[in-house]
């Protein structure tokens, strides 16, 4: 098989959307330090210290600070090695799954950190969505039509739904509904066929429907069904399982058009009036500081990100590689429809932070390699490309042969009548 090169798709560390991670994060370091400012203490300070003088803000910053080590790291390693070493991975964050499920105290019954020096704490989960990225993404390059026997099926879906049912385990439903969404977009786009592709569609939509009805009908007393009922009729729940996503409109509301300013006294931020608003509800504190304009800028920086995702992916033809691109994509897609729909009331109450802006280094950390795994990807991946995926008007044309003439009557030599020969003789002989 002839093989031709595309531009398009030679390798090259992707500094466009490295500057994109870094605007994101410097923004998240920025709202966060909003969100906890105490005017007792850095009213009339520099922007600098007013950072500082906030204990998340500062963290924040610390992790930012450190993230070059880390894309260094990753894109230092070929991304063949992580196809070698997947399985090490994966099974390594499952036995950290095991480990908090076991030993962790429940926060707000939900069992999912691990505590470590400095008050720090280590949330398993978000580094399974990477491995779990790695793993689907080695299982689909392994076939040109994933899940066409049993056996691949089964391989592809205990991949998926272990991790996610230990997840579902220690509580954490946003998670387990991230791990969910980057197993679909990667199988949509991995060349999977769409009879699976439709039944799994189905599934997803029952099950999500089911639990709306027992969520109705059901009149349990689970915090999780209790937000399905503050999603449908928020005011009903507006003293407790309504109130965050209430407060959080109103936020993004008194925002305006260009916001209200950074470090307000007496702001919605400052007063601390939607709860965790430094974290899962960050995007609130953002439209109230900077309003439309502001928050119209972070979603297209965040659109910007997953086209070029997108792109980048469409122009590496090693396969593993691509659906690398495929799956870190479909996790920040996932991430950023979840949280902010949620933040404006458009989806239940879950806690899925905002990628690069919401306070967390489990989060913030895992949101970097995967970014990194990207860059890595199209920093060591091949411009070679298979001649099947050229066009045909890019193929040299071959030239036409001229046609012999047909004879019917060969033994008897004599020439076809319709033939231009055969007409000749007749008019000769006429």
């Amino acid at each position: 098989m002839s093989i031709f090169e595309d531009k398009r798709s030679r390798p090259h560390f992707d500094f466009i959307l490295l500057i994109n991670m870094y605007l994101l994060m410097f923004m998240g370091v920025l709202a966060i330090s909003v969100a906890t400012f105490d005017p007792a203490v850095s009213l009339d300070l520099p922007l600098l210290n007013r950072i500082l003088a906030s204990n998340s803000g500062s963290w924040q910053a610390i992790f930012v600070v450190a993230s070059p080590a880390v894309v260094w790291f990753i894109v230092s390693i070929p991304y063949e090695h992580f196809k070698t070493f997947s399985s090490v991975y994966y099974f390594g964050t499952i036995i950290f799954l095991i480990i908090v499920l076991i030993t962790s105290s429940a926060i707000r019954e939900v069992k999912a950190w691990l505590q470590l020096s400095l008050g720090r704490m280590l949330q398993p989960s978000e580094f399974v969505k990477i491995t779990i990225i790695l793993m689907l993404a080695k299982e689909l390059a392994a076939k040109e039509k994933p899940m066409n026997d049993f056996r691949s099926v089964m391989r592809i879906g205990t991949y998926a739904l272990a991790p996610a049912a230990l997840t579902y385990l220690s509580g954490e439903t946003g998670s387990v509904l991230v791990m969910l969404g980057i197993t679909y977009l990667m199988l949509f786009f991995g060349g999977v066929d769409w009879k699976w592709i439709l039944f799994i569609t189905a599934i997803a939509v029952l099950g999500i429907a089911g639990i709306f009805a027992y969520g109705i009908i059901g009149g349990s007393e689970n915090y999780k069904l209790v937000r399905i009922l503050a999603f449908l009729d928020p005011e009903s729940y507006k003293l407790d399982a309504g109130l965050q996503s209430l407060r959080s409109q109103r936020a993004i509301g008194a925002g305006g058009l260009t916001g209200v300013g950074l470090f307000v006294p007496g702001s919605m931020s400052q007063l601390n009036f939607v709860p965790e608003d430094w974290t899962d509800f960050i995007f609130a504190t953002i439209g109230e500081a900077v309003g439309f304009v502001g928050t119209v800028t972070i979603l297209l920086l965040f659109l910007f990100m997953i086209l070029r995702m997108l792109y980048l992916s469409r122009f590496t033809y090693d396969k593993f590689g691509r659906m690398i691109i495929i799956g870190v994509m479909a996790m920040i897609v996932v991430h950023v429809f979840q949280n902010i729909a949620m933040t404006v009331g458009l989806m239940p109450i879950t806690g899925i932070p905002l990628p690069f802006l919401s306070y967390g280094g489990s989060n913030l950390l895992t949101n970097v390699i995967g970014v990194s795994l990207v860059l890595n990807v199209t920093k060591n991946r091949t411009a070679a490309m298979p001649a099947y995926n050229i066009t045909a008007g890019s193929t040299t044309r071959r030239r036409r042969r001229k046609k012999k003439p047909v004879y019917v009557n060969i033994a008897d030599n004599k020439p076809n009548p319709l033939s231009w020969r055969g007409r000749r003789r007749r008019n000769v002989e006429v």
